[in-house]
């Protein structure tokens, strides 16, 4: 497809109350300068049911311009219906570039809609900017497990579509909305909406894990020992109102469900404080909460690489350490 405009667009997930997803928020911070080092506008893409929150918050949040479809078959999210809507918009407006969040619905819809306009699509980008010979967008991704960085040009077809991971960018200040909102009449008929959603199953732990969205967590790996090993950094976490973590190495030794899993093949987050106990800091974890605001380290090594990115270090038993620092904390707020 010929592009008919320079302008950058980023799709605005949201959920079934109409609200924004944070990470379609998070990324017009990046979207800003891309659009502006395009020469286009910032565009926000708001497909949902009753979406009015989403729309007032992407334009709080930078969007020059934000394109709204709202319809009852958006309610919950579907791949025809989303596909569908978002493909239409492309043609009829022919952006440049293109962001979606890495969630399991952006994961769902960005190779859908790369496919139906025969252009690229890269996947899972922790980094982003403008490569200097071409103007492109040049897309950062880790390769090979995490153990190197590609940087990836989609140079001949547009738009250019990447998706990227939450909790990789902050969001940006409010500001007054000045967004000029478009809204959109695309309906889908029923009968070509393949799937419906029938039951939604939490789980099988029971817990609902919420990392992308917490303020502090508290994160326990290999050190932990086993299932076990998790309870002083689940009370240290209780005291705290944080959310558990874990380091891939736990989840696979299954002494934790993968929804607790932080890094290349969990989640990648960005609270304002992270606890580290136990984990040795492989590269792969680091990229999954490098970005964190403040990060405690708790390990017996003191060579551990986790220590490299870590702004504060305790070097002791984590079994030792956790008690005493939980503890004190409830006695300060007592």
């Amino acid at each position: 497809m010929v592009n008919k405009t320079k302008d950058f667009w980023v799709f605005v997930e949201t959920n079934e109350d109409g609200t924004a997803k944070n990470v379609g928020i998070e990324l017009l911070t990046p979207g800003r300068e891309l659009a502006d080092a395009q020469g286009g506008k910032l565009v926000a893409i708001v497909i949902g049911s009753n979406v009015d929150a989403a729309v007032e918050a992407a334009g709080k949040h930078g969007a020059d311009q934000v394109i709204v479809v709202d319809g009852p078959e958006y309610k919950s999210y579907t791949t025809d219906a989303y596909a569908i809507a978002l493909t239409t918009l492309i043609e009829k407006y022919g952006p440049l570039s293109m962001m979606i969040g890495a969630t399991n619905n952006g994961r769902d819809l960005g190779p859908r809609v790369s496919c139906r306009m025969e252009t690229g699509l890269v996947a899972d980008c922790t980094a982003l900017g403008i490569d200097e010979e071409t103007g492109k967008v040049a897309w950062t991704r880790p390769a090979f497990g995490g153990n190197l960085m590609a940087t990836i040009l989609c140079p001949e077809h547009y738009p250019q579509i990447g998706t990227v991971r939450p909790g990789v960018f902050k969001k940006s200040d409010e500001t007054e909305n000045k967004a000029e909102i478009i809204k959109e009449d695309i309906h889908v008929e029923a009968e070509k909406i393949r799937t419906q959603i029938l039951e939604i199953l939490n789980d099988m732990d029971g817990e609902k894990v919420d990392l992308e969205n917490a303020d502090i967590i508290v994160s326990g790996g290999r050190g932990v020992g086993g299932p076990e090993g998790f309870e002083p950094v689940r009370e240290l976490a209780k005291v705290l109102g944080a959310t558990v973590g874990a380091s891939r190495a736990a989840v696979d030794s299954g002494w934790i469900s993968h929804a607790h899993q932080v890094g290349q093949t969990g989640k990648t987050v960005a609270p304002k404080l992270y606890i580290a106990c136990g984990i040795s800091g492989a590269i792969q974890h680091q990229a999954g909460m490098s970005g964190s605001d403040c990060i405690v380290a708790i390990n017996k090594d003191p060579d551990a690489p986790i220590f490299d990115i870590a702004d504060y270090g305790i070097v002791g038993d984590l079994f030792e350490v956790l008690p005493i620092l939980t503890e004190e904390i409830k006695k300060s707020r007592a």
